[in-house]
C-alpha cells in the first residue's frame, strides 16, 4: 500500500494501482474514518476489461473492497454505498445478476444503500460507486495504519 500521511489523515492507494490525478482512492481521517473515493469499473491500470454492466459492476465493488483492505478493513467495516449508474433500466431488469455479483464480491454484508439513476456516461463508465466505513480505530485498526 503507498500511503501519505500529514497531521490529520493517511492517503490510501493501493499497491499496484496506477495512481489517481487529481483524487485520492481512500483517505484514513485521523478519527480511524475511511472515506472511499468513487470507483468505477475499471482495473488498477485504469483500464475497462468490459463494456457489461455487470462486470463493470463487479470490478467498482472490488476497487472499494480494495481500497478498504489496503486501509485494514474487511467488507464487514463498509457502513453506506451510493450507487450511480447510466441505465436505471438495465439495472432493475438484472436484479438476480446484480445480487449474485454483489455477494460474490463483499459477501452477505449490507450496508446503508442508495441507488442514483441515469447518470450520463463517462467515458464508457456504466456503473460508479461511493463507500464510507466505519471509524477503523474503534475496531483497534487505526494503530496498523500510523506506522504505515
Amino acid at each position: 500500500m503507498n500511503t501519505t500521511t500529514d497531521l490529520h489523515h493517511t492517503i490510501i492507494q493501493p499497491d499496484g494501482w496506477t495512481p489517481p490525478k487529481g483524487y485520492a482512492n481512500g483517505v484514513l481521517a485521523s478519527n480511524g474514518t475511511l472515506y472511499v473515493g468513487g470507483q468505477i469499473g475499471w482495473n488498477a491500470q485504469q483500464q475497462f476489461e468490459t463494456q457489461d454492466f455487470i462486470g463493470q459492476m463487479k470490478q467498482a465493488l472490488r476497487n472499494i473492497l480494495e481500497v478498504v483492505q489496503a486501509a485494514g478493513g474487511q467488507a464487514s467495516d463498509i457502513v453506506r454505498l451510493t450507487w450511480y449508474v447510466t441505465d436505471k433500466r438495465e439495472y432493475v431488469a438484472r436484479q438476480r445478476e446484480v445480487g449474485l455479483a454483489y455477494r460474490e464480491v463483499l459477501g452477505k454484508h449490507f450496508p446503508a444503500m442508495a441507488l442514483v439513476g441515469e447518470l450520463h456516461d463517462a467515458d464508457g463508465a456504466l456503473f460508479y460507486v461511493t463507500s464510507w466505513c466505519i471509524t477503523l480505530q474503534a475496531l483497534g485498526l487505526m494503530a496498523m495504519h500510523v506506522g504505515v
